[in-house]
């Protein structure tokens, strides 16, 4: 499922049913539950304490594997989440998945992805400079990508979400060499931890201890490899 960036209020053009109110009551919604789950418990960080992270290199996305390659790239992922005794909260494939990951683990809802893509926007345009060299097109255009509903997010946009947020973000990951990243924010130290699976280029998944997972509710969309 392609993550993307996308505003918590989408611009009057393409929605314009959204009334400024709609959009206020969301931000105090988002403000409220971000102060009531700032305080994590750290259970998936003492699960994976062994395990020494990869620097982050932010990247845009680069490929879609083959199904074959997806698929081998899923089972790996299924079973180091069963090694380390995690489970994930999944996610609707539509686009968006990134930011419902984020959103679940910010808000305890993948229903604030808006939000938390408006806010990584807000982030990638009021610091350039911090992204700028990662991105191979014109910054704006990529800005404007972003900011779509249903756009893919990627690993600069990652960067962006724990800067905006303060939070170091960990992915546990499909890759083959590479099976914990940590994503630290740049500019101060984190105030949170954020957790997510990472199957590559395919899909993340807000991740949980097993013993302390949320009941989980299905999906409102699958992604064509589910």
């Amino acid at each position: 499922m392609r993550n993307g960036i996308e505003s918590l209020g989408e611009s009057s053009s393409s929605a314009p049913w959204i009334r400024p109110k709609d959009t206020e009551d969301d931000r105090m919604i988002a403000l409220v539950l971000s102060e009531e789950y700032a305080n994590l418990d750290g259970a998936v960080g003492r699960r994976l304490s062994s395990l020494a992270p990869i620097p982050h290199v932010p990247r845009i996305n680069s490929y879609i594997p083959n199904l074959s390659d997806a698929s081998l790239d899923h089972q790996r992922l299924l079973q180091r989440l069963n090694v380390y005794g995690l489970c994930e909260m999944k996610v609707s494939g539509d686009g968006n998945c990134q930011f419902r990951a984020l959103s679940d683990q910010l808000y305890r809802s993948p229903e604030y992805h808006k939000h938390v893509r408006k806010e990584v926007v807000k982030q990638l345009k009021g610091f350039r400079s911090m992204y700028e060299s990662y991105v191979p097109m014109k910054y704006k255009r990529y800005q404007k990508k972003m900011a779509k509903l249903g756009e893919w997010g990627d690993h600069v946009t990652l960067q962006a979400a724990a800067d905006k947020f303060a939070a170091k973000i960990c992915l546990l990951t499909s890759f083959r060499d590479t099976c914990f990243i940590e994503i630290m924010p740049r500019m101060q130290a984190p105030k949170r931890e954020l957790w997510l699976s990472f199957w590559s280029q395919v899909h993340y998944n807000s991740l949980y201890d097993i013993q302390a997972a949320p009941l989980q509710q299905k999906p409102k969309r699958k992604h064509w490899l589910f």
